[in-house]
């Protein structure tokens, strides 16, 4: 079992996936270089945004699996940002189909994990870090006020200003509650979002409420299935 994963951003996906795939998936090994994978093995790749991701990556590593042989699966990881998840994933499937990679996939598997809006949006569903009732100063009270993530699916919020989109209101969120807590977020560190602990914050969110983070349950699920296929090797 190998997967290739495919990130959109330069930075943020690539720190946060390498340590949460450690918990997730501990009988695969990260490999530095695509084509160091052998047998239980992952690699990370980061793409230079949208829409290079789309246009110029993902056909570059189907041809190094190709090359490769090695691979079961293609994760392509990116943010949903002003687009539905839906038409993201559906975009993907499309420019496979209509650039004739199908064939070249062979027996590698395309899942598409779509970030809804965006992977800080994930991160803002942390309870432990962020509960609403705290005395909460300007602007992070403002924000609390117009949508409480801590009680609502940040997936479902909203943008609170004209002036940015949604992915960039949400890391402003973000980055307000761990300022909040004195600790820092950026997309070169996220910090303690790395962390086991804060992945199991996550995690426990969805089970408690089965509603919330769709798309982040949809890696979860993703994970326990690739677990369920390696116990059958």
């Amino acid at each position: 079992m190998n997967i290739y994963f495919l990130l959109e951003g330069r930075s943020t996906e690539k720190k946060i996936y390498a340590s949460w795939l450690k918990p997730l998936l501990p009988e695969l090994t990260k490999v530095k270089l695509y084509h160091q994978a052998n047998h239980n093995n992952y690699c990370l790749v980061r793409a230079n945004g949208y829409p290079s991701i789309l246009h110029d990556y993902i056909p570059d590593a189907i041809k190094k699996m190709e090359e490769t042989d090695k691979y079961n699966y293609l994760v392509i990881c990116l943010d949903a940002e002003e687009e539905t998840v839906a038409s993201k994933r559906k975009e993907i499937e499309e420019f496979i189909v209509k650039n004739d990679l199908r064939l070249k996939l062979g027996k590698v598997k395309p899942i598409s994990i779509i970030q809804n809006r965006c992977i800080e949006t994930w991160l803002l569903a942390n309870r432990k870090l962020f509960d609403s009732r705290q005395p909460l100063e300007i602007p992070l009270s403002d924000y609390a006020q117009y949508y409480d993530v801590s009680v609502k699916d940040p997936e479902l919020m909203g943008n609170y200003s004209q002036n940015y989109n949604h992915a960039k209101f949400h890391f402003l969120y973000l980055k307000e509650i761990f300022k909040a807590k004195k600790i820092n977020y950026s997309k070169k560190n996220p910090g303690k979002a790395r962390n086991e602990s804060y992945l199991d914050e996550l995690k426990k969110r969805v089970v408690s409420e089965p509603e919330h983070l769709k798309t982040f349950q949809y890696f979860i699920d993703f994970c326990q299935m690739i677990k369920k296929e390696l116990s059958f090797e």
